[in-house]
């Protein structure tokens, strides 16, 4: 199992994500770069300093992720852009604590406080050649701090657990985007819990939460339609239905 802070759930609380000047917003490929990070600091037993370090290419490969020069580029840019994005919460980010009552907090922060790759030595680098599998300009070994706030959510329990076979096995970043979302609410007590297993979302703050640019409910129902019927393939959900109710497009979830 993989693990991953659950989504924000204060009433009336904002949230927001702030990319550094010249980067652009986190996208997919970061979204599975966050899990597998996530994935690897519980693996490693939480240290205590936060920090783990990887071989770009064993990174890759855990994501399901072709290996070459394209791939270790955007490996790279992801793990820089998570470094500089700042996550802004009014009263929406819950801070847990060990033994303690936690609280929402009105604040800024990271998901990760230092990134740093190191290229392979030179004497490492010549020997790539015996390796053809391996591209010539192969990175090398990362080392990644998670941020204190996220870290103390974890060892304090406040959690979703994520199956990081069945994420990296579905084959559409709208799927796996969900299958994130459903897992917080199947471990929470969400708004619209109608009894356990059951949740009722509006269309409009299920595309907010997604997130989703898709405006119209005609549009949003032909990007979330196959991405449901993946998730009850994969046994996550045991239905899924949109429907109106009055003048209100609603999301009916059927949780496995």
């Amino acid at each position: 199992m993989s693990f991953a802070p659950g989504p924000p759930c204060a009433a009336g609380a904002r949230w927001r994500v702030l990319p550094a000047a010249t980067d652009r917003l986190p996208g997919t490929f970061d979204q599975d770069v966050y899990v597998e990070l996530f994935r690897r600091y519980h693996d490693a037993g939480a240290p205590l300093d936060g920090t783990i370090t990887f071989t770009l290419h064993a990174f890759l490969r855990a994501m399901g992720r072709r290996v070459d020069g394209r791939t270790y580029e955007q490996l790279r840019g992801a793990l820089t852009r998570l470094e500089r994005t700042v996550l802004e919460s009014n009263g929406a980010y819950y801070a847990a604590a060990r033994g303690a009552p936690g609280r929402y907090v009105d604040e800024r922060l990271t998901l990760l406080t230092a990134v740093a790759v190191d290229r392979r030595r030179l004497a490492e680098r010549d020997q790539l050649a015996l390796f053809p599998v391996l591209a010539s300009g192969e990175p090398g070994e990362a080392r990644v701090t998670l941020a204190p706030l996220p870290r103390a959510n974890l060892d304090a329990g406040h959690e979703t657990a994520l199956s990081a076979t069945l994420y990296f096995g579905l084959p559409s970043p709208m799927a796996r985007r969900l299958y994130r979302l459903l897992a917080a609410v199947r471990s929470g007590d969400p708004a619209g819990a109608t009894e356990p297993g059951e949740w009722d979302v509006a269309l409009e703050a299920l595309a907010e939460q997604l997130p989703l640019s898709q405006r119209y409910p005609s549009h949003l129902q032909r990007v979330l339609d196959p991405a449901h019927t993946l998730l009850k393939a994969a046994g996550v959900l045991r239905t899924a239905a949109i429907r109106q109710q009055r003048r209100e497009w609603v999301v009916h979830y059927g949780l496995a």
